[in-house]
């Protein structure tokens, strides 16, 4: 079982690395601190007496969760108020009102990206997914932690329970089998 001064180190290492990933993720600082915050309070909470080994992989995942009801919550917010009146502008006074005109003028980028743009990245994250997904288990172990996670090699050694030489050839091997995949399939990064 982990102690409070455990618990509160590992919270500690991982909250920048957390932060910048929700950052990824979610596109805004304020949202991806809060999810930060909440998912740090679920560990505390509900998993604080796991033994502190444990604790790095129950944290990935309770993030990984809050991250997607974030996106979830965002997707009903959108639908609940995209009515007519949410577009109106204070100083239209029941006049003229151009929903088309509206949009055009939306300075947020993210919400005014073309369709054929949208699919397109999604479809490039999908086939980088599959091919991450298709590495051997310990090629993508490491490659997820040292790329993803941004562990150096001796945590991630640690957290594998192997050799830092084997680490760099577990990821060595994975950035090949990758760039020669993904070229394949006609992707450059």
């Amino acid at each position: 079982m982990a102690s409070e001064q455990e618990l509160s180190d590992f919270l500690k290492s991982v909250e920048k690395r957390a932060f910048k990933r929700s950052i990824y993720h979610v596109r805004d600082e304020e949202a991806a601190l809060d999810i930060v915050q909440d998912s740090m309070m679920k560990l505390a909470e509900h998993y604080g007496d796991k033994p502190a080994n444990e604790l790095p992989m129950l944290f990935q995942r309770i993030l990984s969760n809050c991250t997607l009801d974030w996106f979830r919550r965002q997707k009903t917010r959108r639908a609940l108020f995209s009515n007519l009146s949410d577009f109106e502008s204070a100083d239209d006074e029941g006049g003229d009102f151009d929903l088309l005109e509206n949009l055009a003028s939306d300075p947020d980028t993210r919400e005014t990206e073309s369709a054929e743009d949208t699919t397109r990245r999604a479809q490039i994250f999908h086939e980088i997914e599959e091919q991450i997904a298709a590495l051997p288990a310990r090629q993508r172990e490491a490659f997820l932690m040292r790329y993803w996670e941004e562990m150096d090699v001796s945590e991630t050694a640690a957290a594998m329970g192997c050799s830092e030489g084997s680490v760099k050839t577990h990821c060595s091997r994975a950035v090949h089998a990758l760039s020669k995949a993904l070229k394949a399939r006609g992707i450059q990064l």
